[in-house]
């Protein structure tokens, strides 16, 4: 498969075939600049299309990290990171990255629809307009996270919950086949939980390859296929395990060697 030349380039990109794993990390390194220890250490992992994983971890175990190297959003010290076959940052289109609330700057003057728009920048190619088409993919995805009644609203006014919509409907807007969420329900309300998990569970019945850093351990058994726990850096495949899934799916195998 050909690497993408842009990363908003939508004609560089092949084609996959459906048993390409969503995501492949093989003796995955990523040290940042200046510190001691590497945030992930000798992590390999294989994720096939369709799964539901959770990265489970303290503060510091390097679930972010590892996303983001998925991401194409930090080098790799040492190590392959493949997404759909194709190295890390080299396949946009069919990965979409939500960042946690607090990496975005909400003071930036942008309303939700403008923002939830950036999701289809990725299709667009450069100096390209928007299409009617990604528009009303904006519209749909504002209805499914019942935050149309924000659309005009300025990023900067909503609330914690508010926001984690809106960065979940960017996400959703890309239509791309896996998602890396990062800490997706943390410091949500009651109402913004439940319509996440819903979306996220319509999505995953869709076939969408999810994986998600949390901290939230409480439902994880119902939400997801494989539970990946990450500590200090490193992936525990003798606490790692395969757990039910709720709604009859076959469950893909997940294997992951530190």
């Amino acid at each position: 498969m050909k690497s993408a030349r842009f990363p908003y380039t939508r004609h560089q990109h092949g084609t996959p075939s459906p048993t390409t794993p969503a995501l492949e990390c093989l003796n995955v390194t990523v040290r940042y600049p200046g510190a001691d220890a590497p945030a992930v250490r000798n992590v390999s992992l294989t994720v096939p299309q369709g799964s539901r994983v959770a990265l489970v971890g303290s503060n510091g175990a390097g679930k972010s990290t590892l996303l983001k190297a998925a991401a194409g959003l930090l080098p790799l010290s040492s190590g392959t990171v493949l997404v759909h076959g194709s190295p890390a940052g080299g396949c946009c289109h069919r990965v979409a990255y939500l960042a946690q609330r607090g990496d975005l700057d909400w003071r930036f003057p942008m309303t939700v629809r403008r923002l939830v728009l950036t999701g289809r920048f990725v299709h667009l190619g450069w100096f390209a307009w928007p299409r009617e088409e990604d528009h009303a993919i904006v519209e749909r995805v504002l209805d499914l996270l019942q935050i149309r009644d924000l659309a005009e609203r300025r990023i900067g006014e909503l609330s914690g919950g508010q926001q984690q919509r809106v960065l979940l409907a960017r996400a959703m807007a890309q239509e791309a086949d896996t998602l890396l969420l990062d800490e997706p329900m943390t410091a949500v309300d009651a109402n913004t939980r439940k319509i996440v998990r819903d979306v996220l569970r319509s999505l995953a019945q869709a076939g969408k390859t999810i994986i998600a850093a949390t901290h939230d351990t409480h439902e994880i058994e119902f939400e997801f296929d494989k539970v990946i726990h990450l500590t200090a850096g490193t992936a525990d495949p003798s606490i790692s395990n395969a757990i039910g899934d709720t709604d009859d799916r076959p469950m893909p195998a997940i294997s992951e060697t530190p």
